[in-house]
């Protein structure tokens, strides 16, 4: 990771004067495949703002001087609404022992220079700090091979969360729903889930 990156936790008052620089990027991160999102700013605000509710959250932003060009989410999953935790549930997880890192968006010209890295294990350390988690996890949209935008040079993700010592597990599925770019509806996404066990 370049020198001119720092990687700082946002929280209380840095998180609010942050909160629409953090919009944008993830209004425009997640505009790519496999997302496809058509976002709006009160959304994301609102969204960003429930980590500000959760005793345990933590958000991880990359920073390239004063500009925000990356960041990542995590708390704990118990502090998920029911959508997210529904799977876990109902295959005998228990929920209070699960920390959930949200998402990960980074501006294209800032990928492949270790801050990726940075965010796992920023979060990573600060799931540890608790004590009290059996497993990491997060979640991927399940696109089809064939889907129509799908660009040509597209590589997904799953090599870099296996090197992290992730594991994906499809017996563990949510449904998250928001519109695509160019549809006039809200459709339902699978989301599946990996797995991780903390380090001792």
């Amino acid at each position: 990771m370049s020198a001119a990156i720092r990687l700082e936790r946002l929280t209380g008052p840095a998180l609010e004067r942050h909160i629409d620089d953090l919009a944008r990027l993830r209004i425009a991160v997640f505009r790519d495949f496999p997302y496809l999102y058509d976002g709006s700013l009160d959304y994301e605000r609102d969204y960003l703002r429930s980590y500000g509710r959760s005793r345990g959250s933590v958000i991880v932003a990359a920073f390239d001087g004063t500009a925000v060009v990356g960041a990542a989410t995590a708390l704990p999953m118990a502090d998920e609404p029911d959508y997210v935790t529904k799977p876990f549930l109902a295959r005998g997880y228990d929920i209070a022992r699960i920390f959930y890192f949200g998402e990960s968006v980074l501006l294209k010209s800032y990928r492949g220079t270790g801050i990726g890295l940075g965010f796992f294990e920023h979060r990573e350390a600060h799931a540890r700090s608790f004590g009290e988690f059996d497993w990491f996890a997060f979640c991927g949209v399940d696109r089809p091979a064939d889907h129509p935008k799908r660009p040509d040079d597209y590589i997904p993700l799953d090599r870099f969360w296996q090197k992290r010592g992730f594991a994906r597990h499809p017996e563990l599925v949510a449904h998250f729903s928001w519109r695509d770019i160019g549809d006039s509806a809200q459709t339902d996404k699978p989301m599946v889930f990996w797995l991780k066990r903390p380090n001792p």
